[in-house]
């Protein structure tokens, strides 16, 4: 018989049952975590960088010194290419500084971090640079500040789309966590290469790729509802 049909006989589908009731839970747990602890530090460190890419460009509202811009350009364009394995590596020793450990679960948040930054910031930036250019002028004749401009006028106003790519932003980063164990860390994902795919256990590598899914069609169908509902544009 094919290697691949021999895991989904009646014996292994049994074995394949006694791993989801007994480790899916907890390692359900682990991936939520992880995914949601690693969203929210990207977007504390990405959102001020996207507002900064915004205002300080050379048109924005406050601009910013064009070498400065350039170097912060640079940067994130290049930790957004950097491939995350690669960059998991990179950054052992910033890892071990921040958690002590460059293995196990919480190890993986600061490579996680450090790849969605980028992202987030330029999602960030997206999100901003749809705004109607006549709503920021109308607050600048009317003397408001910088400041003022960005936290009343220009975040308020893209909520809706920030909301939407937030949570395009949550699903990437459960998806990089499916590569946890490369340094020892846990999950579904990680459950899913290394007993699914590398001990030849097909139906937990499905069971796992099936709850992962799940949990995303979640995610985007809560990030949607939230959008629609704060989107002062839609009439009720």
């Amino acid at each position: 018989m094919n290697p691949f049909l021999k895991a989904f006989t009646p014996e292994k589908l049994s074995e394949a049952w006694e791993i989801v009731v007994r480790d899916f839970p907890h390692e359900l747990w682990v991936t939520l975590y992880i995914t949601l602890l690693s969203t929210l530090f990207a977007i504390i460190i990405g959102l001020p960088l996207g507002v900064i890419l915004v205002t300080g460009d050379e048109n924005g509202i406050r601009p910013l010194p064009k070498p400065l811009m350039k170097a912060l350009n640079v940067i994130i364009n290049f930790l957004r290419s950097v491939p995350f394995l690669i960059l998991i590596v990179v950054v052992i020793p910033l890892t071990r500084a921040l958690v002590g450990t460059a293995t196990g679960s919480v190890a993986i948040i600061v490579p996680l971090v450090v790849a969605a930054f980028p992202f987030v910031a330029r999602l960030v930036e997206s999100s901003l640079r749809e705004l109607d250019p006549n709503i920021i002028e109308m607050a600048q004749s009317m003397g408001a500040s910088t400041l003022q401009i960005v936290f009343r006028v220009m975040l308020p106003e893209s909520v809706p789309s920030l909301v939407n790519n937030f949570t395009l932003a949550i699903t990437t980063i459960l998806g990089y966590t499916a590569m946890s164990g490369a340094v020892g860390g846990g999950g579904l994902g990680n459950i899913a290469i290394q007993i699914g795919y590398s001990r030849y256990k097909y139906a937990v590598l499905y069971i796992a790729m099936i709850v992962l899914v799940l949990v995303v069609q979640v995610f985007q169908s809560v990030g949607s509802r939230l959008a629609v509902k704060l989107d002062k544009r839609i009439k009720r």
